[in-house]
């Protein structure tokens, strides 16, 4: 039977962190049918050893070649059909999932940081240069949804302090023309297109209490091809939800996808 599906995607800046802080409990409340998460932190060898009990799910894992860095987990709640796409050969951060679901590919995504001192600023656009392409490629089968940690605020709207971080990490010209011209690609960010001048943030610094005083950025996203957009619904921040420097962002689908 044919069912919408509720997407979520979080930033969980460590899976072993994310449990210990509750993020079974988490997964019991919110029922997500399908979460990509980012920065995983955990080495295959470690995570083969370790024993995640995640009921329900079906997980799907992509560690970076770099022991506990980076790397990217999707799980899908059992008995929705899916298929697993192969793995990019130069994506060896683990930044990138692809999952089949039938009417749309899912594409969890964790894109690279510019670094201290923008010292990976380079990298970080090389890398986008080739993702573009690759989503394209994607696109021509059927519609892709993106989530992820896209490290980039791309709006003044979209971080507290836009002036005193025009040359930093996440808000310099480049990352934010990356960021408009993926758009103009025909993919739209769901919550920016729903609410055009809410301020919500998805990321908070860890120093000088920025979550409780709320000097935050956004930079979580569900952009979705722009054929897709008329299927989607309740493009949410979940800036309530702790356990993370960032917080889970989510959206509705209903595209039909079958159950199995």
């Amino acid at each position: 039977m044919a069912k919408p599906l509720t997407l979520f995607s979080w930033n969980i800046n460590g899976i072993r962190a994310a449990v210990r802080k509750g993020f079974g409990d988490f997964l019991r409340k919110t029922k997500p049918d399908i979460i990509g998460l980012q920065e995983i932190k955990i080495s295959e060898a470690i995570r083969l050893a370790t024993e995640f009990d995640f009921p329900g799910y079906t997980e799907i894992w992509h560690s970076a070649e770099r022991p506990g860095y980076a790397g990217t987990a999707t799980l899908v709640r059992n008995g929705t059909s899916h298929s697993v796409l192969s793995t990019l050969a130069w994506d060896t951060e683990g930044r990138i999932q692809t999952v089949d679901f039938g009417s749309f590919i899912f594409l969890n995504v964790y894109v690279p940081n510019a670094g201290e001192g923008l010292k990976r600023l380079g990298f970080k656009l090389r890398w986008g240069k080739a993702f573009l392409p690759y989503v394209k490629t994607l696109e021509r089968k059927k519609p892709v949804v993106i989530v992820g940690d896209y490290n980039v605020a791309h709006e003044e709207i979209d971080l507290a302090r836009p002036k005193e971080n025009v040359h930093n990490p996440g808000f310099t010209a480049e990352e934010r023309g990356w960021m408009t011209g993926f758009l103009r690609k025909g993919f739209i960010d769901t919550f920016r297109h729903a609410y055009p001048e809410k301020i919500q943030y998805s990321w908070w610094s860890q120093r000088g209490g920025a979550r409780s005083r709320n000097v935050g950025w956004r930079i979580d996203y569900v952009c979705v091809s722009e054929s897709l957009l008329s299927k989607t619904s309740h493009p949410i921040i979940h800036d309530q939800i702790l356990g993370s420097d960032h917080c889970p962002v989510s959206l509705t689908v209903s595209a039909s996808v079958q159950e199995r």
